[in-house]
């Protein structure tokens, strides 16, 4: 096969040196050239390529032939061909136009799809095997484990299904739990929806203990007008304001009078009952410090109840986006992926032909041989394919042109590794 490869890329390298080979400049070159080149350099030329496309099409697939005897055995069937006529012998030559049309139809009609068989006969021998012989191993190993795969299916089948609902049933939960229902408290915050409002305490549960502290002091200041502050008299309405204001702001200062002045003679003040009272009192002061307290929290989770909502959402999507990814890996459906392997396949296409370059022996102008060009040729043809699609419409042109560059083999092998560095460097964002 690796001759036979060889033998390829060799005659589409001889066919591009030896056959169309007309030496064509700029335009001011070709019209003086037109005008001294006598016309028949042009017909050896056009006979010269079809005796070669006639012979290389005949022996390319002829794998007991080595590189060197390919080309010796090309060169001289085409030297003894009788249809290429030597230099100033087209006088008088009518019909040779007819005889080499009639050899280029004959090349069309029989040596290309004898060509085409030979090479897909050599493939289908030495190429990659069929399916049957790839995968008869595994294949036998399935079919001789069935029966034992089909018991152990039956008689845990109860099992399996079992698992299949749970599975079912614990991804169904997850999705509903962790990514409907926090997405639905998130909307709602942004709504300001009150059902999605976030609270450690009900909305009027501190304004009925400060009212009820209130009315309590009051009570107990109008019980006893000495430890007001206010008076030494029955309290009228104004110092009952007065009581009541101070109670507002958290002080409570004829209870914890009277509470000092109990603590002297305790058992009394247990007896006739103010003690307890203030006791009590402050007691419901201390719930209602409590609950100021939590208002305060209550009012910073509601600041922060947009960034609860997303931190609640954030587990959910983290998983769902891992699953995503894992799935879009595992089934080739993501564009990324695709892109990213074939920016790698035409990377290693640009090192196989460095590597052309770099080992390639050089003929005495320092240009590449037979064999070497046509390996540029097959893998420059490769990289063409590996190419498309992978860069944007003007991106895809340049790197079109750097590749024809790349095939001047006039230029010489330096100029055409400069041209391959160009490639890496001007391209590595695509290539990466």
């Amino acid at each position: 096969v690796e001759e036979a490869e060889g033998d390829g890329r060799e005659w589409a390298r001889v066919l591009m040196d030896e056959g169309l080979s007309f030496n064509f400049g700029n335009e001011s070159t070709d019209i003086s050239k037109a005008e001294e080149s006598d016309s028949r350099e042009w017909k050896a030329v056009v006979e010269k390529s079809i005796a070669l496309m006639d012979v290389v099409l005949q022996n390319v697939t002829t794998l007991e032939t080595g590189v060197s005897d390919f080309e010796d055995a090309v060169f001289a069937s085409v030297e003894d061909d009788p249809d290429v006529s030597p230099m100033g012998a087209y006088e008088n030559q009518v019909g040779r136009p007819a005889k080499l049309s009639m050899r280029l139809q004959h090349i069309l009609e029989v040596h290309v799809p004898n060509h085409m068989a030979s090479s897909q006969k050599l493939v289908a021998e030495y190429g990659r095997p069929s399916r049957i012989v790839r995968y008869w191993l595994p294949a036998s190993v399935l079919l001789l484990s069935s029966t034992t795969i089909l018991r152990i299916v039956v008689n845990r089948k109860a099992e399996i299904i079992s698992w299949i609902r749970d599975l079912g049933a614990t991804v169904r939960d997850f999705w509903f739990n962790w990514v409907i229902e926090p997405t639905k408290k998130v909307i709602g915050t942004i709504r300001h929806d009150k059902e999605s409002e976030v609270a450690i305490m009900s909305k009027e549960s501190l304004k009925g203990d400060r009212d009820s502290l209130e009315r309590m002091v009051v009570e107990f200041a109008i019980d006893n007008p000495k430890n007001s502050g206010v008076g030494t008299g029955a309290l009228n309405e104004a110092q009952i304001s007065e009581v009541r204001a101070k109670v507002k702001e958290g002080d409570l200062t004829p209870v914890l009078r009277a509470y000092e002045k109990d603590l002297r003679k305790p058992f009394v003040g247990t007896v006739r009952g103010d003690l307890v009272r203030t006791l009590l009192i402050q007691v419901q002061k201390t719930k209602v410090d409590v609950e100021v307290a939590l208002s305060g929290i209550d009012a910073l989770l509601k600041s922060q109840e947009l960034v609860f909502g997303f931190v609640g959402l954030t587990p959910g999507v983290l998983v769902c986006f891992a699953a995503f990814h894992y799935l879009g890996g595992v089934f080739g459906n993501r564009r990324g992926m695709k892109q990213g392997r074939k920016a790698g396949q035409t990377v290693r296409v640009l090192r196989n032909i460095d590597r052309i370059l770099t080992l390639a022996t050089p003929t005495q102008n320092n240009l590449l041989s037979y064999k070497d060009h046509g390996l540029l040729l097959c893998e420059v043809h490769v990289l063409r394919k590996r190419a498309h699609r992978l860069f944007p419409g003007e991106i895809q042109r340049e790197f079109l042109e750097d590749v024809a560059d790349l095939c001047n083999i006039n230029s010489g092998i330096h100029q055409q590794l400069k041209v391959l560095e160009r490639i890496r460097w001007g391209y590595a964002k695509w290539l990466r």
